[in-house]
């Protein structure tokens, strides 16, 4: 695959698990991309979590993401489904009520994706957390026909993580562009240090980037396997 076409289509931002960086390396490739010169859109299907500003739910995921891609699109277009609760989303909304229509989402964004060159979808969590009932962000790849991005926690027990994620995309039958290391922490120790090599001696995909603590990840994730 061409360094371009690995960024065409519909791209699903996943992590290994919760807070690892996910918005943080999305917003870092969507601004890469869009300074190659690509038409990059972005969407977070639901954000859960949401502080209320001025009497409404604020996702500031989206709203970073919507940044970093310039875009100009409304930001419920961004963001479908923004709940207060900081639960997964398919939790969070049936606590308040709320259904979220996972097909109609993945028709929309298959069709946003047909005007751009890519779309970069975030995900929540890891891929089996569930965004709406009976469906995970797994099932949610699957439909929208997206490749992933792993993001990896540099952090104790990332390995096992990592592993555990590919597994599960590998059994879904989902295409993994690679996986970036996020250095999440401002310490670090050994296993932390080693992090990038263990993992491209142990997993079949590329390890696109490794991204220093609180250094944008623009400028270290290449439009390339490496």
């Amino acid at each position: 695959m061409s360094d371009e076409s690995l960024w065409r289509g519909i791209v699903l931002v996943t992590g290994t698990d919760t807070g690892v960086g996910k918005t943080w390396v999305a917003c870092g490739l969507a601004r890469a991309l869009v300074r190659s010169g690509l038409r990059i859109g972005v969407r977070k299907p639901a954000e859960s979590g949401c502080p209320v500003v001025e009497g409404e739910p604020f996702a500031a995921d989206a709203h970073a993401l919507r940044e970093a891609a310039g875009s100009v699109e409304p930001i419920e277009d961004v963001c479908a489904v923004r709940l207060l609760e900081p639960l997964a989303p398919g939790i969070a909304a049936r606590r308040a009520g709320v259904r979220i229509d996972a097909a109609g989402l993945a028709r929309d964004y298959r069709l946003r994706a047909a005007e751009l060159d890519g779309l970069l979808v975030e995900g929540a969590g890891g891929l089996l957390v569930p965004l709406a009932d009976g469906v995970s962000y797994a099932d949610f790849a699957a439909a929208l026909g997206a490749r992933l991005l792993v993001v990896t926690g540099a952090r104790l027990g990332a390995i096992n993580h990592t592993l555990l994620t590919l597994e599960v995309a590998r059994a879904r039958g989902l295409d993994v562009a690679g996986v970036v290391v996020n250095h999440v922490l401002p310490e670090s120790d050994l296993a932390i240090e080693t992090l990038a090599e263990s993992l491209r001696e142990l997993i079949e995909v590329p390890v696109l980037a490794s991204v220093p603590h609180g250094e944008d990840a623009a400028s270290h994730l290449p439009l390339r396997r490496v």
